[in-house]
């Protein structure tokens, strides 16, 4: 027989269910929980002696309650071994102040061996406190069922806040990484479009330097035009001056002679 995994919770020693366990029907799983099953064939622990002094009726329905309660709060363990079906319950016995403090060195060690973080989000310690909580309300409940129900409101409350939190952790991550993904495609657009711009930027200074230089050949082939203008201009008004005085010399020169 192959045990599952060990727990921190406290059990009996596992029974042997003498059925098929492809041929269960819904009845026959319910009867597997019930402490009555414990009587089909498998060794039960401490079975009460021949002739011994049997509890009263009270006590009886009072330890079925409890039995069915831990059964309620932590559901039997099944396993199957070469196609049979094994079934373990939750102890009902009750837990002395030597159990705790095994509880509490057992704790530690498991949290050393599985190398558990301290702080921080950790899967196997939040596993391994589960499982202390566990047992810790699988004794009060035997010494008390209503303060185990309370305490199973506690871990189921606990349960769900860490439940929400954790849908909370993992919705905030996704949104994260979509924010990153889109800040990527975002990054990428920018890029390019910066590409772009410079590329303009680079046209437009090429243009720049073009005009400048048509500018700049306009402005000299002016500067040439105009000193060429200048010059015959200069060279007409000298020309004009010398014609005007020669006109002005023969004019004298005519109207002398009648005086």
């Amino acid at each position: 027989m192959i045990p599952p995994n060990s727990s921190l919770v406290k059990y009996d020693n596992p029974v042997l269910v003498s059925r098929n366990t492809d041929k269960k029907t819904p009845r026959a799983r319910q009867l597997k929980v019930t402490p009555q099953v414990a009587q089909t064939g498998g060794p039960v622990p401490n079975p009460p002696a021949k002739g011994g002094s049997k509890l009263p009726p009270m006590d009886t329905q009072k330890q079925q309650q409890t039995d069915e309660i831990l059964n309620s709060i932590l559901p039997p363990r099944e396993w199957t071994e070469t196609g049979q079906l094994w079934v373990q319950q939750v102890s009902s016995t009750p837990a002395t102040r030597q159990d705790v403090i095994n509880l509490q060195e057992q704790l530690d060690m498991k949290l050393q061996q599985r190398q558990a973080r301290e702080t921080g989000i950790c899967p196997v310690r939040r596993e391994l406190y589960s499982q202390c909580f566990d047992e810790l309300i699988r004794q009060v409940t035997i010494n008390c069922a209503e303060r185990g129900l309370l305490l199973l409101r506690v871990r189921d409350e606990i349960n769900m806040t860490i439940s929400a939190y954790q849908t909370l952790y993992e919705s905030s991550v996704a949104f994260g990484m979509r924010k990153a993904l889109m800040a990527e495609q975002g990054k990428s657009d920018m890029e390019k479009k910066i590409d772009d711009l410079e590329q303009e930027k680079r046209d437009l200074e090429r243009n720049v330097n073009e005009l400048k230089a048509k500018c700049e050949a306009i402005e000299k082939r002016e500067a040439e035009r105009r000193q060429v203008e200048e010059k015959k201009h200069t060279e007409e008004i000298q020309f004009l001056k010398r014609t005007n005085q020669q006109l002005k010399t023969q004019l004298e020169g005519i109207i002398a002679p009648k005086k």
